[in-house]
């Protein structure tokens, strides 16, 4: 089953944007967004939403109960 952190990692390279920048999107530190992709931790439900509408795809995607995106 396909992790959160490997969505987060996999949809940011396509996007072709920096952890910064999408750090800055969500309103937190890099750091903190850092351990969303590796998995250290976990976003909030706000922020899980925040992720899915910057990426457009839903929140069953992110969190790899399914494998559509949209």
């Amino acid at each position: 089953k396909v992790k959160l952190a490997e969505r987060l990692r996999e949809l940011r390279g396509k996007k072709g944007v920096t952890q910064s920048q999408v750090a800055e999107y969500l309103g937190l530190k890099l750091r903190a967004y850092q351990y969303y992709e590796s998995g250290e931790h976990r976003p909030e439900y706000e922020k899980l939403i925040a992720l899915a509408d910057y990426y457009d795809v839903t929140t069953d995607y992110l969190l790899g109960r399914t494998d559509e995106p949209c």
